[in-house]
């Protein structure tokens, strides 16, 4: 991922050197379990252990650089430790195949990610929560299919956000379960060469448990769980950012992403002020969908392996997970420092001049006695010469002798009582926060 995007703590995950580092904890915990089996001998795997080294910038290099002579990065890797090891070295990889290494290493990068990103989500969550709490009551109009409806809070609207991070939350912690696979067996996935105790040492030694059963590799729906739990958040995060972005256009102007003193919004007009942090996690939202489909599609390899999904992996394994990082610390950041205009919510409330209470004028009329089909018509019938005339509807319907018969003037009143259609705002956020 370019450096743009890339956060240092989960870039380092990504690092050649970190790859490395955990390649050489799974070849030398192998070799111990396999002291522990009387395949190699003890004194071996402790002189080995006890050499192990830290996997330096020029140690990566010079790796990758026997790499350009074999063709293959675990055959370098092992010629790298020969050389720095020793004769010992020789022991390393008994009976292992390279998607031992690197399918286990995988596995290990993938949780490390994992983490960080759950923690990302979080602090997003807290930021959300705190917004959401300050917001409560804050009325402002909802909106279906980008029309005026009914009353709802702006509070409401970022519990929704906050709810449905939870469960996003849920998701991926459910993913890295399944993800957090290795595998020490063999060529084939047979275990002819090692038992079974080596594949649960290595995985017990790195926090992750083993594939019950695999062939050359770990399957790889596992790891399309984990891209599409990705995506699925990518969409929740795209969904905040589009609902940002609407409120902050001119001519609704209810919430804007801050603008600091010194930035600039255009480079032609100078009075522009853009949600360019919304529309970029729009953007994120984008490729993180299609690392989805692309681990989607390395699912099924031939027979008990190909290396179709190798190059892709390459790719995604970073690329969404510091991408997923980079979005959630940026929208936590828009989300945290959001400017709500609770002004130009309260104007464009009012800006129908009382439509948005047709509901509640329709079911008060319903229950003072009136048909349904026949109350609908009426309300119906006054809230469109509403729209046409500009009129607004409470004088409309003062106006209709039949409706001030059945409610009251008093009675039409109260229906265009935001507070009324709200009263179960703090009954909903404890169902939110408070489970």
């Amino acid at each position: 991922m370019i450096p743009r995007y890339s956060r240092p703590e989960m870039e380092k995950i990504w690092t050649d050197k970190n790859r490395f580092q955990i390649w050489m904890e799974i070849e030398l915990t192998a070799c111990e379990a396999m002291a522990e089996q009387n395949l190699v001998p003890a004194e071996v795997a402790k002189k080995l252990r006890a050499n192990q080294f830290e996997i330096t910038d020029q140690d990566a290099a010079e790796i990758l650089k026997i790499e350009q002579t074999t063709r293959h990065d675990v055959i370098a890797f092992l010629t790298h430790l020969e050389r720095k090891l020793g004769p010992d070295a020789r022991y390393l990889h008994m009976g292992m195949t390279s998607s031992d290494v690197l399918d286990t290493c995988l596995g290990v990068q993938l949780t490390q990610a994992c983490d960080l990103i759950l923690a990302d989500l979080e602090q997003l969550q807290d930021a959300l929560r705190e917004k959401a709490e300050q917001h409560k009551h804050t009325v402002m109009v909802g909106r279906s299919h980008g029309i005026h409806a009914e009353p709802t809070t702006f509070g409401l609207v970022l519990a929704i956000w906050y709810q449905e991070l939870a469960r996003q939350h849920n998701r991926l912690e459910a993913a890295q379960a399944s993800v957090a696979t290795g595998k020490i067996s063999g060529a084939v996935g047979t275990f002819a060469h090692l038992p079974l105790a080596v594949e649960e040492r290595v995985c017990e030694k790195l926090g992750i448990k083993p594939e019950p059963v695999s062939n050359q590799v770990v399957q790889r729906d596992r790891h399309a769980e984990f891209f599409c739990a990705l995506a699925n958040l990518g969409a929740t995060m795209e969904k905040i950012a589009i609902n940002i972005r609407h409120l902050q256009r001119t001519e609704v102007g209810e919430a804007a992403e801050a603008f600091v003193k010194g930035q600039r919004g255009s480079s032609a007009m100078p009075h522009k002020k853009n949600p360019i942090g919304s529309e970029n996690i729009t953007g994120v939202a984008r490729l993180l969908r299609s690392y989805a489909i692309a681990a989607l599609e390395n699912v099924a390899l031939w027979h008990e392996r190909d290396i179709s999904h190798s190059s892709v992996e390459r790719v995604i394994g970073p690329d969404a997970t510091i991408l997923t990082d980079y979005a959630l610390t940026r929208l936590t950041g828009i989300v945290s420092n959001l400017a709500v205009n609770k002004q130009r919510m309260q104007q464009n409330l009012e800006m129908t001049k009382g439509l948005i209470f047709s509901q509640t004028v329709l079911l008060s009329i319903i229950k003072a006695g009136m048909q349904r089909e026949k109350a609908y018509e009426v309300v119906q019938r006054a809230s469109l010469q509403a729209w046409d005339t500009g009129q607004g509807l409470k004088e409309l319907l003062l106006a209709d002798q039949q409706i001030v018969e059945l409610l009251g003037a008093e009675g039409l009143q109260r229906c265009f009582d935001p507070a009324a259609l709200l009263a179960r705002t703090d009954q909903i956020f404890a169902r939110v926060f408070e489970q």
